[in-house]
C-alpha cells in the first residue's frame, strides 16, 4: 500500500498537474473515472487510454481527453482505432502489447480497470515502474497478489483500492498503526436474491440477477454480486492488500450500501466509511490522494436513510462465498484456479448455457479437481499465473456438461 517518496511532480499541492492513463477506460470504472476528469481538467492531464474492442468510443475518448496514446486489446479493432484518430497526433497500438505499453507510458498516476485476466499484465507492468496505481481490478490480486504485492513493494509503487469496500478499509485505517488492527469487516449488499427463498435463487433468470438493487456495474461483476462471488474475491483482495489472514477478515450483508467496510482496532473500537453507493467516491479519493478533491456524488443523508441494517451472509443460498474463503485458505494457485472458473460459469451463464445454480456448482467442481491435480504451487511469474488460467478454463469447459446436465 506504500511507496514512499511520492512522485516528484505530485507535492501534495492542488495546482500542480497529475498525468493519468486509464487501463479500461469505456468501461463502467472508465466512465466514472472519465466524469471527475472533465470536471477538473486543470488539475489532470491524460496520457494514455486504452479499452478492449471498442476502437469507436475508446477514440472519442482519446480525443475529448486530448490523450496523447490509445490502445485497443483486440488486435482486430486496430484498423478501426488508426483510422479513428488518423491526422489527431493522438499515437496508436493494439493486442497486449499495446495494452502493456499504455500502462509503461509516463503517467504518474495509473488505473487499473480492466475486466479480468486480460488485466495483469498491463497492471503488473505499471507497478513495476512505480507508478501509482489505483487498482479496480480484481482478478490481479485474487490470479497473482502475491506476485503484484511483491513487485509493486520492490519498484516503490503505491497500490491505491479502488473496490469501495477496500477503499473504506484504506480510509479507514488511515493514520493508525497497521498492528492495533484486529480484524475488517467487509459489507455486501445481498444482490438482487438477498431476501429470495433458496429455489428462487436456484433458478433466477439472467435478466433477474442482472438487476443489482444499489450499484450500476458491468454485466460480470453484477452477477458476481448476486452470487456473492464478488465479496469472496474481495475476501482474497483485502488479504494481499492489507496482509490480513483469512481469520481477520469478516463478510456482513448490508442491503442499503452506506457503510463500506469496517475496521476494528485492537481496544473495541470499531471505524466505518459511509457514504451513498456511488463509484466516484472511493475514485476520486485515488485520484488525488494524497489529497481529496470535490466530487458530484450525491450527499449522505443519515436522516433521509433511516435505518441501516446488517446481518450474517447465508453461505446456505450463496455457496461462491465459501469457496472464495476455502481457495483463499488453500493458498498457492487456489485463488487463480477460483477466478478463472469463476470466469468461465458466469460466462456460460450470461450466454444461457448454465443455470444460476450451475455458475456456483462450476466453480465447486472445477477447485476440487485442480486441488486434486495439486495444482497448488503459488505462481511466481505473471506467465505461470496466466498458465494455471487457462489450464482451468479448460478444465471447467471439460467439466461444464455435466454440471449443466444437472440443472432443474
Amino acid at each position: 500500500m506504500k511507496a514512499d517518496p511520492l512522485p516528484a511532480a505530485w507535492n501534495g499541492s492542488s495546482t500542480v498537474e497529475r498525468t493519468v492513463t486509464l487501463l479500461g477506460a469505456t468501461g463502467s470504472i472508465g466512465a466514472s473515472t472519465v466524469d471527475l476528469l472533465k470536471r477538473e481538467r486543470k488539475r489532470f492531464r491524460v496520457e494514455a487510454v486504452c479499452a478492449n474492442k471498442s476502437a469507436a468510443a475508446l477514440a472519442a475518448l482519446a480525443r475529448e481527453l486530448g490523450a496523447r496514446f490509445a490502445a485497443v486489446g483486440d488486435p482486430a479493432a486496430y484498423g478501426e482505432l488508426k483510422a479513428a484518430l488518423a491526422g489527431t497526433g493522438i499515437e496508436v497500438a493494439a493486442g497486449e502489447s499495446g495494452l502493456v505499453e499504455a500502462a509503461e507510458r509516463p503517467a504518474e498516476w495509473v488505473i487499473g480497470a480492466i475486466t479480468g485476466a486480460a488485466g495483469l499484465k498491463p497492471t503488473l507492468a505499471a507497478a513495476e515502474r512505480g507508478a501509482i496505481i489505483a487498482l479496480a481490478n480484481k482478478e490481479t490480486l485474487v490470479c497473482a497478489g502475491g506476485l503484484f504485492m511483491r513487485r509493486a513493494a520492490a519498484s516503490g509503487a503505491t497500490v491505491l483500492p479502488v473496490d469501495s469496500e477496500h477503499n473504506a478499509l484504506f480510509q479507514a485505517m488511515s493514520g493508525s498503526r497497521r498492528e492495533d488492527v484486529r480484524r475488517v469487516i467487509l459489507t455486501a449488499s445481498g444482490g438482487p436474491f438477498r431476501a429470495a427463498p433458496a429455489e428462487v435463487v436456484k433458478a433466477a433468470t439472467v435478466e433477474q440477477a442482472l438487476k443489482h438493487p444499489n450499484w450500476s456495474m458491468g454485466a460480470k461483476v453484477t452477477i458476481d454480486s448476486a452470487t456473492l462471488m464478488n465479496k469472496g474475491l474481495e475476501l482474497i483482495e483485502a488479504h494481499h492488500l492489507f496482509a490480513l489472514a483469512s481469520d481477520q477478515i469478516d463478510v456482513l450483508v448490508h442491503p442499503q450500501s452506506i457503510v463500506h467496510s469496517l475496521v476494528e482496532f485492537c481496544d473495541g473500537s470499531l471505524i466505518a466509511q459511509l457514504g451513498s453507493p456511488d463509484m466516484r467516491i472511493p475514485i476520486a479519493y485515488c485520484l488525488a490522494w494524497p489529497e481529496r478533491i470535490a466530487g458530484p456524488a450525491p450527499r449522505l443523508d443519515l436522516a433521509r436513510a433511516a435505518t441501516l441494517t446488517f446481518e450474517e451472509p447465508d453461505l446456505g443460498r450463496f455457496p461462491a462465498l465459501g469457496l472464495a474463503r476455502r481457495a483463499l485458505e488453500a493458498g498457492g494457485a487456489a485463488p487463480t484456479v477460483l477466478n478463472a472458473a469463476n470466469e468461465v460459469a458466469v460466462g456460460e451463464f450470461l450466454a444461457r448455457r448454465l443455470n444460476f445454480a450451475g455458475i456456483s456448482a462450476l466453480v465447486e467442481a472445477t477447485l476440487e479437481a485442480a486441488l486434486s491435480r495439486n495444482w497448488t504451487a503459488e505462481p511466481e511469474s505473471v506467465d505461470e499465473a496466466l498458465s494455471v488460467d487457462h489450464n482451468t478454463r479448460l478444465l471447467a469447459r471439460a467439466l461444464l456438461p455435466e454440471i449443466a446436465a444437472k440443472a432443474p
